[in-house]
């Protein structure tokens, strides 16, 4: 009796500490994970944030396009308009509660709250800006420009002298003032070729997805 109640004893313990042991590891996982999740709900929020601001230019004659899909990579934005093509990608960091964190572009490479991204944000926005060139002049035989443009929501960014004629470094708030200041340069119609191209382009790829 009493061998099988130290059995007993000895299977419960042997359970406990498996259970344990479990607990331990999965709060372990849950720990090492939340950087990375906690990144991505920013990402999101920050996309969604900005995906808002620019259906507000609908109004000002200005087509949207989100997530659109190249070979390998996707483009957050699209905005086409009187004053051309634009490819945007939004960048999201946790930002300290400091005057002095912000975003710095010197023209060549941006510094967010004094470090440079893994991953070179001017780099990634004007090969995504080339590559819509690109796709539109196989598509339509037409040659239309694209400006690239980083956003950082929430950032304070401080531009360099000039740094403003090849991309654009900006705070969402800040694009509607850039767009007021710009020529206009596309027509109602090379705007409605330009859309329905960059459309079925995104049509054909979500049809060969599904």
């Amino acid at each position: 009796m009493v061998a099988l109640l130290l059995s007993a004893a000895a299977q419960s313990n042997y359970l406990l500490a498996v259970a344990l042991f479990g607990i331990g590891y999965a709060a372990f996982q849950i720990g090492r994970a939340w950087p990375q999740l906690k990144a991505l709900r920013l990402a999101r929020d920050g996309e969604k944030v900005v995906g808002q601001f620019l259906e507000q230019l609908r109004e000002d004659g200005y087509q949207v396009f989100h997530d659109v899909v190249g070979n390998g990579f996707n483009v957050d934005h699209v905005l086409l308009g009187p004053t051309g093509m634009l490819t945007i990608e939004t960048k999201t960091f946790s930002k300290r509660s400091s005057p002095d964190a912000k975003v710095i572009f010197d023209g060549e490479r941006v510094l967010v709250d004094g470090y440079e991204p893994d991953r070179n944000p001017v780099a990634q926005a004007k090969a995504q800006a080339a590559w819509l060139r690109e796709l539109l002049a196989e598509s339509t035989g037409r040659k239309f420009s694209a400006r690239p443009v980083i956003l950082f929501p929430g950032w304070f960014v401080q531009q360099g002298k000039g740094t403003t004629r090849e991309i654009w470094v900006l705070e969402p708030k800040a694009l509607r003032a850039f767009l007021e200041n710009e020529p206009a340069v596309l027509s109602m119609e090379d705007v409605k070729l330009a859309s329905f191209h960059l459309s079925r382009f995104i049509r054909t790829n979500e049809s060969r997805v599904s």
